[in-house]
Formats: C-alpha cells, structure tokens, sequence
C-alpha cells in the first residue's frame, strides 16, 4: 500500500508546556489508525499539525508524497478533517451546506451539487436533502458532518471521536461508512474514547501519553506486549493450595482473598491441566474468564482509563 501520511519527529510546545514530542505516525492507503491517549496526552496538538491547522516547532508533514506547509495549499487540499464540534450551518439545508463547503474547496457550482447529492446518497441522507441540520438527529448530523469533510475528494481523513453523542444504531452506520472509505483507498486516522471503536475498526493503535508515542502497532501485537493472556475469577468453597497453584507452568499472577481467587494466565492450555487437579478438592462455585483487551495494554501503559482519564 502507498504511505498516504508520514508525519516525522513533530514537537510542539506551548509556553513552558511541552505538548508534543518527537512524534512520528504514518499511515498507508486503505488504512485505518487509530490514535488513542489519556486527556492531555497531545492527540488534538498531534491531529492539528497533520491538519495543517498547527505549525509543528520541529519535525514534517508529507501528504501523499507533498510536504504540507502552511504557505501551500497544495498537501492541505489532499486533507478531510471531521472535526468532533458539528461544523455545519444550522439554518441552511443539507445540501446547501455541502454546496458551500464544495465552493470553499474550489468546486464550480454544477460540481458542488453533483457531489454534495452524490454524498447525501452516500450517507443516506438524500430524502433529506432540502431539510436543514437544526431538525436532524445527532447522529444524521455526524453522517453530514463526515460528508462535508469529503466533498473534495481527500486522500487522508482526520476524525475527531465522530461517533460522540450518537446512538448505537448511527454509531453502526458511521462504522459502515468508515469500513467503505478504507475499501476505496482512504487513509484514516481516527481518535476515540470508545475502546471497543478501536478493537473493531483499526488496522494499526497508536498510543501516546505525555505527548510522546508509547506503543504502536496491530491489536496483536499490543497484546503481546502483555505478559497476562488471560485472567481467570474463581468462587470457592473451600481454601486452595496457594504455593502449589503458582508452582504451576502458566500461572504469572495469583490472588486469593478468602474463597475468592484470580489467576493470570500466559496460556490457558498450558496451565489447564495443573489447575483442575490443584483445585479438585476446593469446590469452585463460579468461574469467569477475561481475555486481555485493549483497556489493558492502555491501561499498563499510561495508569489511566481512555474514556475518563483516571489514575488506576
């Protein structure tokens, strides 16, 4: 795939603050990234600089092979940004918003309109194209929302948590969209609070805190980077054999707290055996099983929940 986004040691700073340190990201045609962080982790100075929007202190944007400065429109015109706020006018109606964001982006008249009911059919929004946005749903208004970042054509689409505020119903059919743009060759970054929007459209995780990246890569691959594959929660109703259960080949991590027990697994089949015979005589009432996720590798790494930003 061609590298549609590379983004080298980019460093912002604002007053005595660093917000942004050598940060690189890249992101290749068809791909979807997905850029996770703590509040004030740097992710908004981060999408601003990729947008053109911030000037970098150090490092380089390229869009599609063009470096992006702020004296050129040239790489900027290559960019779409879904902003999180609802950029659109309230008062105007669904296609005139996407006539005037087409004007904006250079587009003659005749092609604005082409585009804009050709994007309202896209989003399924053509029945209400004489309707204006202060009437709509939250979640027709983000499906206009991503429709206006794209009447231009871009090549890389910067979405700020577009799925905020909506139900799960819009939030599945924006994830749809998403999935159609990857097929046609877009590049996407994409920021969230949602842990499971990560999990189930991203190519590759970009995590940063600090403002510095602290892991990339494919769901797997962070994963790996656990030593914990699997917990097990067990109720009991007799005491275990503590020193025997952590002798056991597998078993990285043992709670017990009166008939309560947790077990960290690195591998279920190998650990499996061994455990049922150590627990054979302890009467396991109620047994649940946790597969490492996302929420993990986040949490290991920056102590602090995505969606609320809390210590852990």
């Amino acid at each position: 795939m061609d590298t549609v986004l590379e983004a080298q040691g980019l460093h912002k700073r604002y007053g005595e603050r660093v917000a942004v340190q050598a940060v690189s990201l890249q992101v290749r045609a068809g791909e979807l990234v997905a850029l996770l962080g703590p509040n004030g982790a740097g992710k908004s100075s981060t999408v601003g600089m990729v947008s053109g929007l911030l000037r970098p202190d150090a490092g380089q944007v390229r869009v599609a092979g063009a470096a992006l400065d702020q004296a050129t429109d040239s790489a900027k015109r290559r960019i779409g940004l879904v902003p999180q706020e609802i950029a659109l006018f309230e008062d105007l109606s669904a296609r005139t918003n996407l006539q005037v964001l087409g004007g904006l982006y250079g587009l003659d008249r005749a092609s604005a309109t082409a585009r804009a009911d050709a994007l309202l059919a896209w989003v399924g929004l053509s029945e209400r194209a004489k309707d204006k946005p202060a009437h709509f749903s939250g979640g027709m208004k983000r499906r206009l929302n991503i429709a206006g970042a794209l009447m231009h054509d871009p090549d890389l689409i910067l979405l700020d948590e577009p799925t905020a505020g909506v139900d799960p119903h819009s939030r599945n059919a924006i994830f749809e969209l998403l999935e159609q743009l990857k097929r046609q060759g877009k590049a996407l970054i994409y920021t969230t609070h949602y842990m499971e929007e990560a999990e189930r459209l991203a190519d590759r995780i970009v995590i940063i805190d600090h403002g510095q990246v602290v892991a990339e890569g494919r769901l797997p691959e962070l994963l790996a980077q656990l030593p914990v594959a699997q917990t097990l929660s067990l109720q009991l109703s007799a005491p275990p054999d503590v020193a025997a259960l952590r002798a056991l080949p597998g078993v990285l991590s043992l709670r017990c707290e009166g008939l309560q027990l947790q077990v960290g697994l690195s591998n279920l089949d190998l650990a499996a055996a061994g455990l049922l015979q150590a627990l054979a005589g302890c009467g396991v009432q109620q047994v649940h099983s946790a597969r490492a996720s996302l929420e993990d590798v986040f949490l290991s790494l920056t102590g602090r929940a995505l969606r609320d930003g809390e210590m852990r």
